[in-house]
């Protein structure tokens, strides 16, 4: 059976076609590929950046405590000298 020009043809365009269909999806799974070891690295670098904050942010917190116990004990002297001084003559000096 001889060969048919018009479908050799239509098979070289179809075998063409897919060829640059499975280049271009190579390509674009590249970059997806890319793409996701670059979003990997950051997401990496943010649950670093997560943990270091964690870290600061009870450092802060502990802080803040000492802080707070430290004005209420300031708070409490300052009402015991005042109730010392309530009914004192301030000019007895």
């Amino acid at each position: 059976m001889p060969e048919d020009p018009i479908a050799q043809g239509e098979i070289a365009a179809l075998t063409r076609r897919f060829e640059d269909v499975t280049a271009k999806t190579d390509r674009e799974f590249g970059i997806v590929k890319s793409d996701l070891t670059a979003l990997r690295l950051q997401v990496g670098n943010l649950d670093q950046k997560v943990g270091n904050l964690d870290a600061k942010v009870s450092d802060l917190a502990g802080e803040v405590r000492g802080l707070s116990e430290r004005m209420d004990r300031n708070q409490a002297q300052i009402v015991e000298l005042l109730t010392r001084l309530v009914g004192r003559d301030p000019d007895a000096g």
